[in-house]
């Protein structure tokens, strides 16, 4: 099923993901060298709250925290832990909020302190990536057109697309249809439509696009730990084109 949304139901998903980018925001003015992640959590929850809000994480699925931390090989849904940043390191923010009802959702990587240029450059092309899949996310185009966008230009910079882990609609739930993977031939898939709302997140690794699970059955690593990034946008498509509800300073 395809969910539409109402104009009152859109002022609600644009309240909840403001949250969710502002927290991301303020975030990143904490990650250094020493920093902890589950401080980092502490402050996501604190934050969130504050505004009214709820975490959409913390319990969906019996996961244990606000944030997803997830650290260099970490690809997606690392939980927070005593673990301290290194300089060097980068790291993977990932926030969901619940605000009245409805739902918002971002994601982040970020350096900390000097990063290898092999690194950046990672960080680089999975941003732009992000950016390229959400020009064409547009009333009429197809969601496979956002798919073959990202995998079309993270493969020609000579990296992988994580195929185990996909985009989503977003709205009243976490996760609605349509999925969006980030690969594939374009021209497939449901037609876009004023009034949908779609979190758009490439991962992207250095090496392979194979990834693992480790036992506390959330963390997922690549295969050949490898370097890992993750950029999310949540996006509405209306009649005057695209809007970005969760706009990033530390974009």
């Amino acid at each position: 099923m395809i969910f539409l949304k109402s104009p009152w139901e859109m002022d609600l998903l644009r309240v909840s993901n403001r949250i969710a980018a502002e927290a991301l925001v303020e975030l990143k003015k904490l990650v250094e060298p020493g920093m902890d992640t589950a401080e980092l959590d502490r402050f996501a929850e604190a934050f969130v709250r504050e505004r009214g809000a709820k975490p959409a994480f913390k319990g969906y699925n019996d996961y244990p925290s606000t944030l997803c931390t997830s650290i260099n090989e970490m690809v997606v849904h690392g939980i927070p832990s005593s673990r301290k940043l290194k300089d060097g390191d980068i790291i993977s923010l990932d926030i969901g909020t619940i605000y009245r009802g409805y739902y918002g959702d971002a994601a982040v990587t970020l350096p900390v302190g000097t990063i290898s240029e092999e690194a950046n450059r990672l960080l680089q092309v999975t941003r732009s990536a992000l950016d390229l899949g959400i020009k064409q996310a547009k009333a009429g185009h197809r969601v496979s057109d956002i798919s073959y966008a990202i995998q079309e230009f993270v493969e020609d910079n000579g990296m992988s697309v994580v195929k185990a882990f996909v985009g989503h609609g977003i709205g009243k739930a976490l996760h609605e249809e349509p999925q969006i993977p980030n690969f594939g031939s374009p021209g497939k898939g449901p037609v876009l439509q004023s009034g949908m709302v779609l979190c758009i997140e490439p991962m992207v690794n250095l090496g392979t696009s194979e990834i693992l699970i480790l036992e506390d059955k959330w963390t997922a690593m690549s295969k050949d730990r490898s370097l890992s990034a993750h950029f999310e946008h949540t996006v509405a498509i209306t009649e005057d084109g695209t809007e970005i509800l969760t706009v990033l300073d530390c974009h």
